[in-house]
């Protein structure tokens, strides 16, 4: 053997030393979780759901530090900023890592560059749905109105270059119909104008259309899954009419980019764990989301096909950063 294969051997053999060695010290004080929104948020719900998992098996406190603000970037600019050392994470989430940094110009980060994607938690999907007093009943007729009444088509979403807004545009492109985009400051004032008319219809997260569909306030049409929820299969996809569309979300915990692979091994396998636990599972079933327990690999190739598909739609709008 050479001296230069032997000193190589030796570099192997120490820095795998030095990985088992900070995995077996990890944690060894409490750590912190930013979640880069406000209470009662998907991202809080979820790592407050997990948290006290987490601490059951890492024997150290899981801090909840939420940060909202520049639609999630205050809080994941603070992950960024945080030693990689696995004490300071994130919950992020295919709207503040995806949809901001195609929608604005500036954005404070360069998601997949400046994080560690470690464990993806759930994703979830919205849901077509309509005014009581619109005429449609299927996704059928609301295309076939919207492509013979150009522009009379309403619909409500939580903003200009939101995510919501972005997929009604997906639905739009793939469709071949016309509609009038209102934007709201927030879907609750786009419900509130829906119940009363005024607006025909709107994209919502399943979880927030849901109670108002059941109750008989809007008329859901169809969900935006590949297939048929099967906590509810009663309610047709989008697909079945529209060939290929699928739209939702995901939510996953982060760290800051250079987080040694050991640590990141230790949050996914006791994050999944977590997640399997039934007390979590029922409540996120309850919630409308499908759990993932997947590697860390799984999380990176989502989030950087979500910014190839969702490129082409912002392409394909013509829509420029704000």
């Amino acid at each position: 053997m050479t001296r230069t294969f032997l000193t190589w051997i030796a570099t192997a053999w120490l820095v795998l030393a030095q990985g088992q060695a900070l995995a077996q010290a990890y944690p060894n004080k409490p750590i912190k979780i930013i979640v880069p929104a406000g209470p009662g948020d998907s991202c809080d719900i979820l790592t407050r759901l997990i948290a006290p998992k987490l601490t059951e098996r890492l024997g150290q406190p899981i801090v909840i530090d939420n940060r909202a603000g520049s639609a999630g970037q205050l809080g994941l600019t603070l992950v960024k900023q945080a030693p990689a050392d696995g004490y300071t994470l994130g919950c992020g989430q295919g709207g503040n890592m995806v949809i901001v940094p195609l929608a604005y110009a500036k954005v404070a980060y360069d998601s997949r560059k400046d994080f560690t994607p470690m464990a993806m938690m759930a994703s979830n999907f919205v849901a077509l749905v309509v005014s009581p007093k619109a005429p449609f009943k299927t996704v059928k007729e609301l295309i076939d109105y919207g492509k013979a009444n150009p522009g009379k088509l309403t619909f409500g979403t939580n903003g200009e270059g939101a995510f919501l807004h972005f997929a009604t545009e997906q639905l739009r492109m793939m469709a071949g119909f016309e509609y009038m985009h209102i934007p709201y400051r927030d879907m609750n004032a786009v419900f509130t104008q829906m119940l009363g008319g005024d607006i025909t219809a709107s994209i919502g997260s399943f979880i927030s259309v849901q109670p108002l569909a059941d109750s008989g306030k809007l008329r859901l049409l169809g969900i935006a899954r590949a297939t048929r929820s099967p906590d509810y299969p009663n309610v047709p996809t989008i697909a079945e009419t529209v060939p290929g569309y699928a739209s939702g979300g995901w939510f996953g915990i982060i760290g800051p980019a250079g987080v040694p692979r050991e640590i990141t091994n230790i949050i996914n396998k006791e994050v999944n764990w977590a997640l399997q636990q039934p007390d979590v599972r029922d409540r996120m079933k309850k919630m409308g989301l499908d759990i993932h327990t997947e590697s860390p690999e799984f999380f990176t190739e989502l989030m950087n096909k979500d910014f190839e598909n969702w490129g082409k739609v912002v392409k394909g709008m013509g829509f420029k950063p704000l």
